[in-house]
């Protein structure tokens, strides 16, 4: 398959939300997962703001870029809090060159191997929801081309969440359910009690959705709210 078809199926992908069992956290990990298989990038990362205007991560294709993102929200320091907060992409083509504004972000940028980044937001009709990060082990500004891609692919994602329902959507019944799975997002922090990565408790999380046929934001909220055990994810993917 050559690049546009690949660059076609992706946007088809991002927007295929009609189907009964729509998971927004799917919708997340599909973002992340296509930013890093079709950009020049080695990392990608979403956060998206709960009621308060915090930024919680979503989804992230790998374990540093879901630290780079905890750090900058634990800190409220960072170009993607810049980014959410003025809508604007941001691009820091050598991360080295921010040490004093950013001296916390810096040398955790460095410690896990990355070197420039590049955020764009995530906005419903102008409304920014969160920010979807890019991350370069490598200096250099992200290539316009892929800087708009990046864009065109948040761009389509968000609209996505207007069709989490059966009912017509405004703006904010949309922020309500996403700040509904960002709660269930938490659960991973239940399941990383048992002394594994992130990303490791995330697939584990959703292998065990799938082997049980359970929405993965249902499973998560099982967690949060206790009814059931954590050891059943981390101990055995599939419960069993």
């Amino acid at each position: 398959m050559n690049r546009e078809r690949e660059l076609a199926q992706a946007f088809v992908d991002l927007a295929d939300t009609y189907a009964s069992d729509f998971d927004p956290l799917v919708l997340f990990s599909r973002l992340v997962h296509t930013c890093r298989g079709r950009l020049e990038v080695d990392a990608a990362a979403v956060m998206i703001a709960d009621g308060r205007g915090t930024l919680k991560t979503m989804a992230a294709t790998e374990d540093g870029a879901a630290f780079i993102e905890l750090l900058q929200t634990q800190t409220g320091r960072g170009p993607c809090m810049d980014c959410f907060r003025t809508g604007e992409a941001r691009g820091i083509p050598d991360i080295t060159a921010e040490r004093d504004r950013w001296p916390k972000l810096v040398p955790a940028m460095l410690d896990n191997g990355y070197r420039a980044l590049h955020t764009v937001p995530l906005r419903l009709h102008d409304r920014p929801l969160g920010a979807v990060t890019l991350l370069n082990a490598r200096v250099g500004n992200l290539s316009d081309g892929d800087a708009h891609l990046a864009q065109a692919l948040a761009d389509s994602a968000a609209p996505s969440l207007m069709h989490w329902s059966t009912e017509p959507a405004r703006v904010d019944d949309v922020i309500t359910r996403v700040q509904s799975a960002i709660a269930a997002k938490t659960a991973l922090e239940i399941a990383v009690y048992g002394n594994i990565e992130v990303g490791e408790a995330g697939r584990r999380l959703t292998d065990y959705a799938r082997h049980h046929r359970v929405s993965l934001a249902d499973t998560a909220h099982a967690l949060v709210s206790r009814t059931m055990d954590p050891t059943v994810i981390v101990g055995d993917p599939h419960g069993s």
